[in-house]
């Protein structure tokens, strides 16, 4: 069960969806993540800077006001390549739905354990039966999405 939680400078209602729309497809393509599985809040801020900052050349990847960043938390035991898998899928779905440029497209990946996810009724589901449908999936190539 990923949670995700994007901000993007600029941002209308329309590009957000279309961001958020890009995340999930790239977490069920890359990950195996199932779905119906989305829990994410999305967050425009102005466009001046003031509520969210960045370094337009950290690493020397040149960013400008079209930054978004995604902060994806889920359970732990993805490999190093399936995460780089959706890293990837990430920048080229948002590309494609939202034209973002890949290089605005920073992402931050959080893991945690089962016990530390509450779905409601102050139970923690996971750690009372096997953990359900979003567990690590083997890596090989991602497909493309048919266009449309």
């Amino acid at each position: 069960m990923p949670f995700v939680r994007i901000d993007a400078l600029g941002s209308d209602p329309g590009r957000l969806d279309a961001l958020g729309r890009a995340v999930h497809d790239a977490l069920v393509e890359a990950i195996g993540i199932p779905p119906d599985d989305r829990f994410q809040v999305l967050t425009g801020h102005d466009g001046n800077r003031s509520t969210l900052r960045y370094d337009d050349a950290y690493l020397g990847i040149r960013r400008d006001d079209g930054l978004v960043y995604v902060t994806i938390t889920m359970r732990s035991g993805r490999t190093p390549e399936q995460k780089q898998a959706l890293y990837r899928r990430i920048a080229e779905l948002t590309h494609a739905y939202a034209g973002t440029e890949p290089r605005n497209v920073f992402v931050n990946l959080l893991e945690n354990e089962p016990a530390d996810w509450s779905f409601g009724e102050g139970v923690a589901q996971y750690a009372q039966s096997p953990a359900p449908a979003d567990a690590p999936v083997p890596s090989g190539p991602v497909p493309t999405p048919p266009e449309g």
